[in-house]
């Protein structure tokens, strides 16, 4: 499924503002990525350690394994403000398990969700398979097997299920993150039109309660230009030579982190404003 180009070019920005809902998860991101002024770099340096472990050697994705471990072993701390339900002073730790199951299950849901949308839906045997090859994952990072939903209809469950309960919140540096994801990746003027088909792709992927939480507009309009992408998408794929539509996004994932560097510092001004106005609402709220 991660040998698919369309996932691994769009999976990994859902998941990220879906996993910004979780305000002790993302303090910890946040931290770790040094704030928020090159967020698809950050992206990007994920990204390419995913695709190594999906798809690379062996002895590539242990490299990329022991790096990882190396990063979130010095990730931890505690909220310095009160976060939503959560008050100052609350842990978070990147190895802690529960915390590395909300990150872990974000991939698995947005990489699902992406496949099934853009590529084919997937039979119920498949889906109990490839979550059990998430768990293999899980584990590779040091996540005991313990913590995860046994079957596919768990992981189901309990993950919708915290996306409907009360303890996602969106932190200022959460909100102006997930916008700058959403609606400013960077790149020249050339390739707008293709951004914005990737950002409509994104926003319109995101579960109902998500986007609301970002205050992303989303009309009928919207909703008919997402169908309408996805028909042209889904219809298009078998048409597609296999060496174009599957394998490795890495050279993507580095053009979009050097265009970040020449053109994000604008966008993420702009987007510091609508962070602003955020900041104002929840107030009042």
């Amino acid at each position: 499924m991660h040998d698919e180009r369309i996932v691994g070019l769009v999976y990994g920005q859902r998941a990220l503002m879906v996993g910004a809902i979780d305000p002790v998860v993302s303090t910890g991101t946040y931290e770790v990525s040094k704030g928020s002024a090159t967020p698809f770099d950050r992206l990007a340096r994920t990204a390419k350690i995913f695709e190594t472990i999906f798809t690379g050697s062996r002895e590539d994705a242990d490299a990329a394994l022991e790096r990882a471990h190396r990063l979130h072993s010095r990730v931890h701390g505690e909220l310095a403000r009160d976060a939503g339900p959560f008050p100052a002073g609350t842990p978070y730790d990147a190895l802690d398990p529960k915390q590395m199951l909300w990150t872990m299950a974000c991939i698995a849901d947005s990489g699902q969700v992406v496949y099934e949308r853009l590529v084919r839906p997937l039979h119920d045997a498949e889906r109990e398979d490839l979550w059990q090859e998430y768990k293999r994952f899980g584990e590779l990072f040091g996540m005991p097997r313990s913590v995860m939903p046994e079957r596919y209809a768990d992981f189901r469950e309990w993950f919708d299920g915290r996306l409907a309960g009360d303890e996602v919140f969106l932190t200022d540096e959460s909100y102006e993150i997930g916008r700058i994801v959403a609606l400013e990746i960077p790149g020249p003027p050339q390739d707008r039109p293709a951004l914005a088909m990737f950002n409509l792709l994104v926003i319109g992927l995101l579960p109902d309660r998500v986007r609301e939480m970002y205050g992303l507009r989303w009309t009928a309009a919207h909703r008919a230009a997402f169908r309408a992408a996805v028909a042209a998408h889904r219809a298009a794929h078998p048409l597609v030579p296999s060496r174009i539509r599957r394998g490795p996004c890495e050279w993507s994932y580095d053009r979009v982190a050097r265009a970040e560097r020449r053109y994000g510092r604008r966008q993420s001004q702009r987007t510091a404003a609508a962070a602003s106005a955020h900041r104002e609402s929840v107030a009042q709220d």
